[in-house]
């Protein structure tokens, strides 16, 4: 009897616990996707426009956030192909920034992101970097950068 009551609760602790899935593959951002901006973009000083991207996950995602910066110093950290043309050194007056995070609703594996960003009409003009970051729910990242130029 009392093997029986061992295998009984062995059975009903085995059935009893679920199995949790590993995530081990970071999310991704769909580069096939009708994305804005993309490389070498211009965005007008002074406009709204709508950064619309595709973010995937093999179990799920969790938030995504942009990040905006002058690149007058020539720096890269651009995950694209293709060269932009640069405009001339320059030390920055008055540069737009903008970092902004958002919340992915709960349970989703694809995700299409479209955000209304306003350009203030007083910041610099020049080259600017845009970068896109994904995260899922375990924690898995991926970036994007892409080389914008903000005109007049």
């Amino acid at each position: 009897m009392r093997k029986l009551s061992i295998i009984l609760v062995l059975t009903i602790l085995f059935i009893g616990c679920k199995k949790e899935e590993i995530d081990n593959t970071p999310p991704e951002i769909d580069s096939n996707f009708n994305s804005f901006p993309i490389q070498c973009s211009e965005i007008k000083r002074g406009e709204t426009f709508t950064f619309k991207a595709r973010f995937t996950d093999d179990i799920e995602l969790g938030s995504f956030g942009i990040d905006i910066h002058h690149n007058f110093d020539h720096h890269n950290h651009s995950t694209e192909a293709g060269e932009c043309d640069l405009g001339t050194i320059k030390t920055p007056v008055n540069p737009f920034v903008l970092l902004k995070n958002y919340e992915i609703p709960t349970g989703l594996q694809s995700y299409e992101a479209s955000v209304f960003v306003d350009v203030p009409n007083d910041i610099d003009t020049g080259d600017y970097h845009f970068m896109i970051k994904v995260t899922d729910k375990a924690g898995w990242q991926t970036l994007k950068g892409v080389s914008v130029k903000i005109i007049p």
